[in-house]
């Protein structure tokens, strides 16, 4: 007891030397310490000790450092000014100082290269002269602007100026008071010029030509100038600021003053102070001196002390190197600082949140970093427990923080709990119970030995009793009489507790809630009841509790209970019956996690919750969520304890994993124009696009060549909270729908073979947090078409497509008119030797093969054709049969019968008309049919015939052959039959071989 009483007043005494710092109106102002994100050699800086930086027409940071210049639009790093077949680039890669030109380019002072102009032009380098009609020396230290279109720039050799407009470099004699070599110069708005020489502080008045040294009754202030001076400041009141080399920092009030920086100014007691490389109005009469190894001092004039804003180890956030060269406010609200580890960046202004670490070398820092409780006592103090038997108690009156050390068994455990007795000691829940006395802080070490190996969750005065939260369920403790009583979960008791796990104790008017690890349960008046409502998940039932783990209670002010759960934040309501419906708020309703930690409400009755991920804010009356992010100060991302407490003054307070979260929920930012959404690099086939031709909102793009194809970098310049802008893009005309960019990844667009034409490119950023805002960007993309698409080449090849059509349709015609002709040729051969085929099959059907008449068929056809034609016509019929064939077959063989019976026919021939018909009746037997002959002329054609025949003699092989026919003669009757006619005949040359044969017979 004695020994944790010794230690907790030795923490005490320690304290009360800690310096306290003033707040002014913000109570929280000693402990708000602003969060540094560094941008080092790990993204692409040439070179870790950074000397310059300054922020472009567009918006674009350029940063100089002893490597090379750097131009950074917040996520990418591009290093210029390098050297090549291409380029001459920057003289000397030492980059000591940077002046942002109004065009968009830059003038840059080098270590031993003299000063290069970058004009965004063409993005090219000019190093202007060193000499007589140039620069007077190589080293450059400074460069400022003389307010009329040209800029003073200060040597290791002298004072010069320079008209930007014609390149004119004038070399300004500063007196032989001063020295060569000057760190600084600066122009007032009066007209005064300011030198800072490495004698100490010159002014050359407006309308004189002759410098002077300044001078001061202000012994500090006299010392400061009479040094080295690095660097001159004018703020927006008219005060004029310098650093020194050794001597500090003064400043000097719009009546002409000087005064000394307190604690910072002079020589006290012999000791010298780091240089003063740059000075920097950050906010109306608060001025950041960037020292070279003190890191950042903050001083507003009139206040007795100054704030040292320094590298802590321990902590990541804060700046990352004490040797500041450069300082810069963006027009984003950004503070840049230029150090020898990179390039520092915070937004200084007052946030919604911040968040204390732990240190080991700052008072006003934690103890260790995971917060697990916080309470505030009756005084105002906020007390925090930590982990390994840590407890901080912030004191906002003083403006400190104090640290105490549990000790014992207790002094490596975790603080869960913290609560006030009705005496006013601190009753401290961790392995067990302790007390502290509240005003000599001596801590009393597992003041219940029941408890001594129990952890204490959760403490709620009950009385001048206490009721504690445990694994082992619930315990009401007696600090008078130390009487302790205990209840808990019984298995199968439905009006139990609902669970041994108690993480926190409510009052709800008279009625006592428990959140335990399986439901809420409530005790009705008697912290200690015999009975409990018990609120439970019900499965199906959308008003029940969404999950039975319940982390944190809280009741608000209009009688609603909010139970922070593993499975969202349920909103409890009590109905006319009595029961309690639930109304769950999860992810689907906008929160960036269902697990729940805790619920604070705010002044104004807002809901806010920590969660496993980040902080909400709910309204309280349409449960529309808003989850915090960086842009609204909240650093600390993960939450797991039910650690929160509404602040004296209204803040609310969140413990998580990595420090304490501090809201202020009434706090708005100042109003203030959305960053730029700006193309940031551009290439076209390609080739890179000067910068300062790069189209801003509204502006064009030309795309030309023979491959259209476009790449755009682009990038919202708040330079904040990159993993919280999202980006999407769309080429109208093109895409068919938007292009959403991966969280986190480097914003552009990249289009290749783009057709021809006119687009709209439309760029859009928005921001998380409180204030959500979204930043568009639009451009016309006009593609010009490739030489086989212009509207010439397209008439011409329409023009020879044409004539290609018409001589190709010109060639077929000739082609078709040629197929025609030789396929008329073919047809007319085919067809006639078809008909010769005809004919000749005619010819084979109708004649007879061995004499070439009519065969018999074919006769009888025509003879019957004439009689139906001329039925009362006259025409004769004569059947011939040659006499003894058989004889002259078998006599002198076939071939002298077939000779016979051809010479028969060709003597019948010789006494036919053309108009006769002669055929070969069959074997030796002809017929002829003798048209428009009577019966008279016909015996006598035929009788003709017959004589001659019989007159004829044939000689085969060297034998005679005679020849006879017997011949019937009938001549057609009118109206006859066909058939009859053909009888009648055939029964006359019966009749005529009757006769005896070599005789014509007619018919009757």
């Amino acid at each position: 007891m004695r020994c944790a009483t010794l230690v907790g007043l030795l923490l005490c005494l320690l304290m009360a030397f800690a310096p306290a710092r003033a707040s002014g109106t913000d109570p929280w102002s000693p402990f708000d310490a602003p969060w540094f994100s560094t941008l080092d050699i790990a993204e692409g800086i040439p070179h870790s000790t950074t000397t310059a930086v300054v922020q472009d027409r567009s918006g674009l940071i350029w940063i100089g450092t002893i490597g090379g210049l750097v131009r950074y639009d917040g996520y990418r790093v591009e290093v210029l000014g390098t050297r090549n077949h291409n380029s001459p680039g920057l003289p000397d890669n030492y980059v000591r100082s940077l002046y942002a030109l109004p065009d968009g380019g830059l003038l840059i002072g080098t270590n031993a290269g003299g000063l290069v102009r970058f004009d965004p032009g063409d993005n090219s380098f000019k190093v202007y002269p060193v000499g007589p009609q140039g620069l007077s020396d190589h080293k450059v230290y400074a460069i400022s602007s003389d307010r009329a279109g040209g800029v003073w720039v200060a040597t290791e050799g002298g004072l010069d100026h320079l008209d930007l407009a014609s390149g004119v470099i004038r070399r300004v004699d500063t007196g032989k008071a001063t020295v060569a070599r000057n760190f600084s110069v600066l122009q007032d708005r009066e007209g005064n010029v300011w030198l800072g020489n490495n004698s100490g502080l010159f002014v050359r008045r407006a309308g004189s030509d002759t410098f002077v040294r300044e001078a001061s009754t202000d012994q500090d202030a006299s010392t400061v100038l009479g040094d080295q001076i690095w660097s001159i400041l004018l703020d927006h009141a008219g005060r004029l600021w310098v650093g020194s080399v050794q001597a500090g920092a003064a400043w000097r009030d719009a009546d002409g003053h000087w005064h000394g920086v307190p604690g910072f100014s002079g020589y006290a007691n012999g000791a010298r102070h780091p240089t003063v490389r740059d000075m920097l109005e950050v906010a109306d009469d608060k001025v950041w001196i960037a020292t070279d190894g003190n890191g950042v001092i903050e001083y507003t004039p009139g206040n007795p002390a100054t704030h040292a804003i320094a590298h802590d180890p321990a902590v990541h956030s804060s700046l990352p190197g004490d040797s500041v060269r450069s300082l810069l406010l963006d027009r984003a609200g950004n503070l840049w600082a230029a150090t020898d580890l990179g390039v520092a960046r915070t937004h200084r202004g007052v946030h919604t949140a911040f968040s204390l670490l732990p240190s080991p070398l700052d008072p006003n820092a934690l103890s260790t970093s995971n917060v697990r409780a916080i309470f505030v006592d009756s005084r105002g103090r906020i007390w925090l427990g930590l982990g390994a038997g840590h407890i901080d108690i912030i004191d906002l009156k003083a403006g400190r923080m104090q640290h105490l050390l549990l000790a014992g068994s207790q002094i490596q455990r975790g603080v869960h709990s913290i609560t006030e007795a009705a005496d006013g000691s601190i009753l401290v829940g961790t392995q067990g119970l302790a007390r502290i006395d509240p005003d000599t802080l001596a801590i009393e070490n597992s003041i219940v030995p029941e408890l001594h190996d129990k952890p204490v969750l959760g403490l709620k005065p009950d009385g001048d009793r206490v009721v504690i939260g445990t694994y082992d369920g619930i315990y009401r403790y007696d600090p008078a009489t130390h009487a302790l009583e205990h209840l808990g979960h019984r298995a199968g008791d439905p009006a139990s507790l609902a669970s041994n796990t108690v993480r926190e104790i409510v009052r709800v008017g008279s009625e006592w809630w428990y959140a335990t690890s399986r439901g809420i349960s409530i005790a009705h008046g008697n912290s200690l009841p015999a009975g409990f409502t018990n609120l439970l998940h019900r499965r199906g039932d959308p008003t029940s509790l969404p999950q039975d783990y319940i982390s944190s209670l809280m009741a608000a002010a209009d009688g609603r209970v909010w139970a922070s759960t593993l499975g969202g934040l349920s909103v409890l309501h009590q109905q006319d019956d009595g029961a309690w419906s639930a109304r769950t708020i999860g992810t689907g309703d906008g929160l960036s996690s269902d697990n729940i930690n805790t619920v604070l409400a705010d002044d104004g009755g807002q809901i806010w919750a920590s969660l496993s991920n980040g902080v909400a804010r709910i309204d309280s009356q349409t449960l529309a969520v808003a989850n915090l992010g960086a842009r609204d100060g909240l650093h600390i991302a993960s939450y797991v304890s039910i650690a929160a407490a509404r602040a004296p003054s209204g803040e609310l307070l969140f413990g998580g994993q990595a420090g304490l979260t501090v809201i202020r929920p009434h706090w708005q930012p100042p109003t203030s124009a959305l960053a730029p959404l700006v193309i940031t690099r551009a290439e076209i086939n390609g080739v890179l696009v000067p910068f300062g031709k790069l189209p801003g909102d509204g502006g064009s793009i030309r795309i030309d060549g023979d491959t259209h194809n476009l790449r755009l970098n682009f990038a919202l310049l708040d330079y904040q909270a990159a993993m919280e802008t999202t980006y999407r893009y769309r080429l109208e005309g093109f895409d068919q729908s938007w292009t959403d960019i991966p969280k986190g990844s480097a914003p552009s667009a990249n289009y290749t073979n783009l057709p021809h034409g006119s687009y709209r490119l439309r760029l859009v950023a928005t921001t998380q947090g409180l204030q959500p805002r979204t930043a568009e960007t639009q451009l016309t993309v006009q593609v010009s078409p490739y030489w086989y698409e212009t509207t010439r080449t397209r008439i011409a090849a329409a023009i020879l497509l044409l004539g290609l059509i018409v001589l190709l349709v010109h060639l077929r015609t000739l082609y078709l008119r040629h197929q025609a002709r030789r396929l008329q040729r073919e047809i007319d051969e085919h067809t006639r030797a078809l008909l010769a085929a005809n004919r000749r099959l005619d010819e084979l059907a109708s004649t007879d093969g061995l004499t070439g008449v009519f065969n018999r068929r074919r006769f009888l056809e025509l003879v019957r054709t004439l009689s139906e034609k001329s039925p009362d016509g006259v025409a004769c019929m004569a059947l011939f049969d040659l006499d003894r064939f058989k004889l002259i077959n078998d006599t002198h063989g076939h071939q002298a019968g077939d000779t016979v019976i051809c010479q028969a026919v060709e003597v019948i021939t010789r006494h036919c008309r053309h108009t006769d018909l002669i055929g070969r009746y069959g074997g030796e037997e002809f017929v002829l049919c003798l048209p428009d002959t009577h019966l008279q002329q016909a015996h006598e054609i035929i009788e003709r015939i017959r004589i001659e025949l019989a007159g004829m003699t044939l000689v085969h092989d060297g034998s005679p052959v005679m020849v006879t026919a017997s011949i019937g003669i009938a001549q057609r009757q009118p109206h006859e039959a066909f058939e009859s006619w053909l009888s009648r005949t055939d029964k006359a040359l019966y009749q005529a071989k009757r006769n005896g044969r070599n005789c014509c017979a007619l018919a009757s």
